[in-house]
């Protein structure tokens, strides 16, 4: 399957084939056949008497070694992924919010507070006295909130970013099923110590457990989102282009790569600095930053940065023979960029204590003297670019505009232009009447099991034209905004009557002279919280809980285990979630009837397993269908200030 939905990026994948270079898709085919005890989650290497691979039939080898079903090991994988992906957020909020205390202490002069709005906004969500107090003290007070869910001892309490951010109506139902967080760093622990060899052995008890962690994620997430915009600047949306076309032959292109803005905004302001540099040695335009992945989509969202390319096809940016230096810091950059960069003039740059790749230069960020370090890089990448061999550019032509930066703020800022007094009103409105049916929430990874984009894009295209709004984040967001589904012309192309006459007018009220995009870039892969603090401001303002909103998730190529954690969040919030794959959960059945089905009656979330993108958005429409059915929706609306919902 050496191929993506994207003709750009098909070409590119020849190119590296026909200079045999080894691509992920190539990696791919090799490792066939895959394994297909791990493919069912029903091995287990958690101690040394193993590893145990057990049947799924029930014949000989139905259990480990320590006697172990297949229904506990599988659980237990999972939810170790579950604790995996939960500790790459959770981190990454962590390292935000130690930079905001720092900028409180006056201890760092790179950062400042740059949304004092957002900041007193993030106090009065957490319950924190702003009167009198000035911003600097201010922000290390929410600093030390924030931090306190990861560390607090009293479990009895509930962490801050949860209990404020979700509908009341959740957050007691969370309360009885026992499955609250107090302590982030706790909830991780805990699943590593209960699925230690002789613990704990009942599948379902395990499942629970992970869906708690899950919730430790969300809070982690909802630190990293939210003080990332005080720290750097709440998105407000911003035109700029998407795809490989967006290199550039007569520049000093540098792509940065990974999930850290802590990182990325250091290079984006120096790179500002030293452009005359970049001229001095031959490239008349100077320095020209990309994006890749979801430090891509972080400043594309706050510079207008374009984004090049999303996860799976990283490695096609050096094989365009244009890119100077991938300067990269953590999760999901592909070790394998060390061997590709090596083919080409291409410095890789790795820029994290924990994110080393052996033969690759390092150098570290985060550790004193940033800016000049922040320097050192730019330079080795202008100095790269004097090594270029024209002789192997290859360039696409295609890049497409794309109109980014809708956070939860910048979506109610423009509706608050029609209304006032009332900004969701407006879309409460044409959801109530139908004009806009449901939402869905596309996020997720791209994974080589599935051409690249292809079902991102044929999914969307589909629900457009049955008039549902798309909200996007992570490489998601990458697959639309490379395939051109985030600009005004895509709302005239797929988007159905109701859609089209309700993003037009939109459109025009914020100054734009075109309708809104159809699929509204939120974000990177952990600002997945901006979509869901848009649902619970519709939830609570029509008094119901986000269960019975006409509101779906979608991960149709998910991939890492972080992807795992954001989807059992998602499912706990009560939120259906169709993914394209099956989690490595079929060796049993016990876990996958949890799961798709008995999780339902729970939290009232579940997972929808489909892997022909029409027919998963077929199953989306339904349920989105049944949701409207279920709040009498398209029968009442009294205005637009009047909505009156019966449940």
């Amino acid at each position: 399957m050496n191929d993506c939905y994207n003709c750009s990026d098909q070409s590119l994948i020849e190119k590296a084939e026909s200079e045999e270079i080894d691509l992920v898709w190539q990696r791919y085919e090799k490792m066939k056949p895959l394994c297909g005890f791990g493919e069912q989650g029903i091995c287990c290497r958690i101690c040394m008497k193993g590893p145990c691979r057990i049947n799924p039939f029930g014949r000989k080898r139905s259990v480990g070694i320590c006697g172990a079903s297949a229904d506990t090991i599988v659980a237990r994988n999972l939810v170790r992924m579950i604790a995996s992906g939960t500790s790459a957020h959770s981190l990454h909020g962590k390292e935000v919010a130690k930079t905001l205390m720092h900028v409180a202490r006056g201890e760092t002069a790179i950062y400042s507070v740059k949304d004092a709005i957002k900041l007193r906004n993030i106090a009065h969500k957490l319950n924190i006295e702003t009167d009198g107090n000035d911003l600097i003290p201010l922000a290390g007070v929410v600093a030390a909130n924030s931090l306190m869910d990861y560390s607090r001892m009293d479990d009895e309490e509930i962490c801050n970013w949860l209990k404020y951010t979700i509908p009341d109506a959740r957050l007691e139902k969370l309360k009885k099923l026992g499955i609250t967080t107090s302590n982030i760093d706790g909830s991780i622990s805990d699943i590593m110590a209960r699925t230690h060899v002789g613990t704990d052995a009942d599948a379902v008890n395990i499942l629970l457990a992970g869906l708690r962690c899950a919730l430790a994620d969300y809070s982690g997430m909802q630190v990293a989102t939210n003080l990332s915009d005080v720290l750097f600047g709440t998105p407000q949306p911003v035109v700029s282009q998407a795809s490989l076309g967006v290199l550039r032959k007569d520049a000093v292109n540098i792509a940065i790569h990974g999930h850290n803005p802590l990182l990325s905004e250091i290079i984006v302001d120096v790179a500002y600095k030293m452009q005359a540099e970049a001229v001095a040695a031959g490239a008349t335009y100077g320095i020209n930053i990309v994006g890749v992945c979801c430090t891509g989509n972080e400043v594309l969202l706050r510079h207008g940065i374009p984004l090049a390319t999303n996860y799976l096809s990283q490695e096609l940016a050096i094989i365009t023979g244009a890119l100077d230096a991938m300067i990269v810091d953590v999760q999901c950059i592909m070790p394998s960029l060390a061997k590709v960069s090596a083919c080409y003039h291409t410095e890789l740059i790795t820029t994290m204590p924990d994110a080393k790749i052996a033969g690759v230069t390092h150098i570290e960020l985060g550790s004193g003297d940033s800016l000049k370090k922040a320097e050192l890089i730019i330079r080795k990448a202008i100095d790269a670019y004097k090594n270029r061999d024209d002789d192997r550019l290859s360039i696409p032509a295609e890049k497409n505009k794309v109109i980014a930066g809708f956070s939860a703020e910048a979506i109610i800022d423009l509706l608050g232009s029609i209304n006032s007094e009332d900004p969701l009103s407006p879309l409460i409105e044409n959801i109530v009447n139908g004009k806009i049916r449901g939402i869905v929430l596309f996020a997720g990874c791209n994974n080589v099991k599935v051409k690249q984009d292809h079902n991102f894009v044929t999914m969307a295209q589909k629900l457009l034209k049955h008039n549902i709004l798309i909200l996007a984040t992570g490489c998601g967001a990458g697959a639309f905004a490379k395939n051109a589904l985030m600009n005004s012309e895509a709302t005239e192309d797929y988007a159905g009557d109701t859609l089209k006459e309700v993003l037009t007018f939109l459109g025009f009220e914020a100054g734009l002279n075109a309708p809104l995009p159809p699929v509204l870039h939120m974000g990177s892969c952990v600002d997945n919280v901006r979509s869901i603090d848009l649902a619970v401001a519709i939830a609570n303002r029509l008094g119901v809980d986000l269960n019975q909103l006409p509101l779906v998730a979608s991960a149709p190529e998910l991939m890492s285990e972080k992807a795992i954690a954001i989807g059992s969040w998602v499912v706990t919030l009560g939120i259906p979630l169709h993914v394209g794959l099956a989690p490595p959960v079929t060796g049993s059945s016990l876990v996958t009837n949890v799961l798709t089905s008995e999780l339902k009656n729970i939290v009232d979330g579940y997972f929808m397993v489909e892997e022909d993108p029409e027919e998963a958005a077929d199953k989306i429409i339904s349920i989105i269908e049944e949701k409207r059915l279920g709040l009498n929706l398209d029968s009442s609306l009294d205005s637009a200030n009047n909505i009156e919902v019966l449940s």
